[in-house]
């Protein structure tokens, strides 16, 4: 059978091909440090567990959620949340939407919103949902380049005015995967400025807005003035409460953004299971040590690994936000180079920068989820093999 041609066209997802070699390496016993896909290694915490236990026990949430936006209780959580870290007030019937955690959401806004040759703006690097699905939408995708002397942050002055006027949709995501950068309300106030005055719909990918470090929490862009009128945040619970497998997230925002994805969603899913959609509204409205604990266990292995790299003459920056560490490749290598010889050499997974684009060369990208008993020796023994690796450095 012939596949459709936007399947035929697709590139490998760069994690496929990670978790393949990551299978490779395990099979011919090699002792294996894996700094791979970030995926969270701590368990969800007992009492979003125990809520899920709980309303799974309730006939009332074995039927599709028929809501609009999703149950009440989850909508109304949501709504509390982003007031109370962001003091973003949002009405909850239309300007928030429970979706199946946001890589779906983020391909479905592209679905809603994008029409053949509708410029796309994509940061590069990026997580590839974004430029796959506006691909798939017809879309023309334009990169702005995440630049190290620019903070990683898109240089919007330097988008060409006749590109700017014909492009409909624009990514951000901060904190930034897989650069680990931050952004300032500054940035995202020019942001809005700048989908305002193009007439551009401003999408931001908030997954990693709760992992933060040294007491700087990220800003949402819907801080920014104007932004209900032009952007769409998406959050995610994945990252800030270790639910990855679990598939929650919402949308918020411009309420004509969220009720056109919300119209497009009802064509292809029925919501979540209404009884994740209650441990989610747990998780939102209950305690909230366990997220200042899951900074801290990052907080503390980002320094281990950084400190580390540094120690042997490797220079990489302590990043601010996320769990990743974007660190520049030692002298004589390109990015897919240095990560097959880490792999090769000393048994250690890293991504190539080039898996999120084309200004991902030059880097490798750390993962700090490692599934370890022992997570500080296993990243202390990492940097003794890279040091045994007699690398280079500028």
């Amino acid at each position: 059978m012939r596949r459709a041609k936007r399947l035929l066209d697709l590139p490998p997802y760069p994690f496929t091909e990670i978790a393949r070699l990551k299978k490779k390496a395990l099979e011919e016993s090699a002792d294996l440090i894996d700094f791979g896909i970030g995926d969270p290694d701590q368990p969800t915490p007992e009492h979003i567990v125990e809520a899920l236990c709980q309303a799974a026990r309730d006939p009332a949430t074995h039927q599709y959620d028929e809501t609009d936006w999703g149950i009440p209780e989850f909508v109304e959580a949501a709504g509390q949340w982003m007031e109370r870290r962001f003091g973003v007030k949002l009405a909850r019937d239309g300007q928030i939407k429970v979706t199946i955690g946001s890589k779906e959401a983020l391909a479905h806004l592209c679905w809603a919103y994008v029409d053949p040759g509708d410029i796309v703006l994509v940061p590069d690097p990026r997580y590839a949902v974004y430029e796959v699905n506006a691909g798939f939408a017809g879309g023309e995708v334009y990169h702005m380049p995440l630049l190290k002397e620019n903070d990683f942050l898109p240089d919007f002055s330097a988008i060409p005015r006749e590109v700017a006027e014909k492009a409909k949709l624009m990514f951000l995501n901060y904190p930034n995967n897989p650069t680990g950068a931050p952004a300032t309300a500054k940035f995202m106030q020019a942001a809005v400025d700048f989908a305002l005055e193009h007439d551009i719909i401003l999408a931001h990918d908030a997954a990693y807005s709760e992992v933060y470090f040294d007491g700087e929490p990220s800003p949402s862009v819907l801080q920014a003035e104007g932004a209900l009128d032009c952007a769409i945040e998406f959050h995610s619970l994945s990252k800030t409460y270790n639910m990855t497998g679990w598939r929650i997230g919402f949308a918020a925002g411009c309420g004509e953004l969220v009720s056109g994805l919300a119209k497009l969603k009802s064509n292809v899913d029925s919501n979540a299971f209404m009884a994740i959609e209650r441990a989610a509204a747990a998780a939102l409205s209950g305690p909230q040590e366990c997220v200042e604990k899951m900074r801290e266990l990052y907080a503390q292995r980002r320094d281990w690994l950084v400190d580390g790299l540094n120690s042997i003459g490797w220079p990489v920056p302590r990043p601010r936000a996320t769990f990743y560490v974007w660190a520049p490749v030692p002298r004589g290598y390109d990015s897919a180079g240095f990560a097959a010889a880490l792999l090769r050499e000393a048994g250690i997974l890293v991504t190539p920068g080039t898996a999120y684009g084309k200004n991902g060369e030059g880097f490798v990208r750390f993962s700090l989820t490692m599934k370890a008993d022992d997570v500080k020796g296993r990243i202390e023994e990492a940097v003794a093999r890279i040091a045994r690796m007699e690398l280079s450095f500028d």
